[in-house]
């Protein structure tokens, strides 16, 4: 068996995000792979593209739906009928330092790229990037915010 086999999904498929592609969704992501080998999750050319979508998503939680704390945002990103959502949010506040009910505001980037770490690391159990690789994603999904 290959190192890249071992790898989380997410991490294979350059979406740290685990990113879901649902039927009949006609989203074409910047960074999209053109070949669809994943029946469930979308899959990107670079962690780069992965994580600009992971903060255009997040991005949008807080402008079309006011989501700006971890505990809102961790909710509807991770509904508890497929996880178990208190601990993932316990998991990010304590990365961040704050408390779960606690404003952030994902338009700073250092805010956005210690929240897109933190989702990273609890949905692959490993955090793989420098923080170069993502704060260039992250400011790839705040440009023209």
């Amino acid at each position: 068996m290959t190192k890249t086999c071992t790898l989380p999904r997410g991490i294979r498929l350059n979406n740290p995000g685990n990113i879901k592609e649902f039927p009949g969704d006609k989203t074409q992501w910047l960074g999209e792979r053109t070949t669809d080998d994943d029946p469930v999750f979308e899959e990107f050319v670079s962690p780069e593209a992965g994580i600009r979508a992971l903060a255009r998503i997040l991005l949008n939680y807080r402008r079309h739906h006011g989501l700006n704390t971890v505990a809102s945002i961790i909710t509807r990103w991770a509904p508890g009928c497929e996880n178990d959502t208190g601990a993932y949010i316990a998991h990010v506040a304590a990365r961040l330092g704050v408390t779960p009910s606690q404003i952030i505001d994902v338009t700073r980037p250092e805010i956005m790229a210690d929240l897109v770490e933190a989702i990273i690391r609890h949905e692959n159990g490993q955090q793989p990037y420098a923080r170069e690789v993502i704060l260039a994603g992250v400011d790839m999904g705040l440009e023209r915010a």
